[in-house]
């Protein structure tokens, strides 16, 4: 037929139980760990075994993944600055060696598991509806896209904030405006052109970005007092200002999976960049840090977004600071060029997935999310005139709570569908993953108790949004006032129990 709801083509799906491609059924026994698992099967006992979707040649391979993944979670010390000024040398040090562990290890872990285990551009809104249902996929979706959204509008007041010290009139004004709209307009035609593009730009912008903060390091080794880097002064932090500074620079690697149907072999390429990745973002993370703070007398009140740039300038002359100032307009562009990849991406799966109308999953010449794209650079225009620590609190509110869906997700999934595919394992039982998880549990119950009232009533407000827009589309869809349609090429979502509805307690 012409036109098939998503809720009659999900029930057919799940009805039709396609042999795989191969010849082998549809489920079976766990690959082992780090094999390759080119055949995407489903969840044992669900629908739609067959290989993985491919609407366009998947074109990333591990070198330019490393790198958007690098993007999507730091793109460099720039930022960091905050941490200083919020807490001084010892407890920045000390977050940004703590956090990793406690953070973005089991973040990057999760992801490594349930990337190759769906290896599709819905990432981790299909994590989430597989386990919880369709209903909390969409506001998995919904908050972790508004997230992204938030966190992009972040880098045109970074691209600005470091410029302005050489080009003052960009500190605000039509010529700041205008800076926003155009730098918005080239990545945005960056993200159009496709992944190959983001992927080759990542890496030119990654290497010139992380070059002066290598060279400044050597400058500053006859200047170094390890003794700068202990200094503490515990009646005196910013708690709120350091923990959402450490957090906004240590996220965001579960944003990777909106891209894994892009990915060339997601089974064995995803859980190696990750890894990389990890130790990539640390160390570019902890370098400039004892440079900057070992090397310079402290002034915590110069700790704020582009004193690097000034650090630069004392220890090595106006040629650096400029180089620097260079390079931390580099890194933004990367950031946002990787961030708008996959919150268009999972808008292009959300659709594939019926979530979200059918012109959603509409791909350009160039087989990029066209439409995700438009929406992606709207809102991140709408956004762009809040400040910093306005956006870093924003985002980190809805993004925690993103990330408890998630960590339920995870352990559920391991609970119900012990034997699923899984062609990376995280190699500990199920205890010993919720385990993993408490601390950082327990990092987000602090980001959301230290967050100001105001960002409080906000995010909430836009949760509550979600809520209501999911039940809002179906009725879109119910009315076919819109076309929504499931990609056939997907398995079926496999769930033990019905979805809870909006208004009803949710029991897992």
């Amino acid at each position: 037929p012409s036109f098939i709801s998503a809720n009659e083509h999900l029930i057919l799906h799940l009805r039709l139980q396609k042999p795989a491609q191969n010849g082998g059924p549809a489920t079976g026994a766990a690959p082992a760990m780090g094999e390759e698992g080119t055949e995407y099967r489903g969840l044992p006992g669900g629908a739609g075994a067959g290989a993985a979707p491919a609407p366009s040649p998947a074109s990333l391979s591990i070198v330019p993944l490393i790198f958007i993944i690098f993007y999507e979670v730091s793109g460099g010390p720039f930022g960091i600055e905050d941490s200083v000024g919020a807490a001084g040398p010892l407890l920045a040090i000390a977050g940004f060696l703590a956090l990793p562990v406690i953070w973005s290890v089991p973040e990057a872990l999760i992801t490594a598991e349930l990337g190759t285990m769906f290896p599709e551009n819905s990432g981790y809104v299909v994590w989430v509806a597989s386990a919880l249902g369709p209903y909390w996929g969409f506001q998995q979706g919904w908050m972790k896209w508004l997230s992204g959204v938030i966190d992009n509008a972040l880098y045109p007041v970074l691209f600005l904030d470091y410029l302005k010290s050489g080009v003052p009139a960009l500190g605000g004004g039509a010529p700041r405006t205008g800076a926003v709209l155009g730098l918005t307009a080239l990545l945005t035609l960056l993200n159009y052109r496709g992944l190959t593009v983001v992927g080759w730009a990542a890496i030119s912008l990654g290497v010139f970005s992380l070059l002066p903060f290598l060279v400044m390091g050597f400058i500053s080794i006859p200047k170094l007092r390890p003794a700068r880097w202990l200094e503490v002064d515990l009646h005196n932090v910013d708690w709120n200002l350091y923990l959402n500074t450490l957090f906004w620079n240590l996220n965001y690697w579960d944003s990777i999976s909106t891209l894994s149907g892009e990915i060339r072999n997601p089974a064995k390429t995803l859980p190696k960049a990750l890894f990389y990745a990890v130790i990539f973002v640390v160390v570019g993370y902890l370098y400039p840090l004892l440079t900057g703070t070992g090397a310079v007398p402290l002034d915590r009140e110069q700790w704020t977004d582009g004193y690097f740039a000034d650090i630069a300038k004392l220890l090595g002359g106006a040629w650096l600071m400029w180089w620097m100032q260079a390079a931390a307009a580099m890194s933004n562009m990367g950031m946002f060029v990787a961030e708008m990849s996959s919150d268009s991406y999972q808008l292009l799966g959300m659709a594939e997935r019926g979530m979200l109308p059918a012109f959603f999953a509409t791909r350009s010449r160039y087989g990029t999310p066209l439409v995700g794209i438009l929406f992606s650079a709207s809102g991140v225009l709408l956004l762009s005139t809040m400040s910093f620590q306005e956006i870093v609190a924003a985002e980190n509110f809805l993004y925690c709570f993103g990330m408890l869906l998630e960590f339920l997700s995870f352990v559920l999934l391991r609970v119900r569908r012990p034997d699923a595919p899984r062609p990376y394992r995280v190699p500990l039982g199920t205890a010993g993953c919720v385990a993993m998880l408490v601390p950082a549990t327990a990092l987000i119950v602090a980001v959301l108790a230290l967050s100001t009232l105001k960002v409080a009533l906000v995010s909430l407000g836009a949760v509550a949004v979600g809520l209501v827009l999911q039940p809002v589309l179906k009725f879109v869809e119910k009315k076919r006032w819109l076309r929504f349609s499931v990609n056939s090429d997907l398995p079926g979502i496999d769930v033990n129990h019905q979805p809870a509805a909006p208004d009803e307690p949710l029991i897992v």
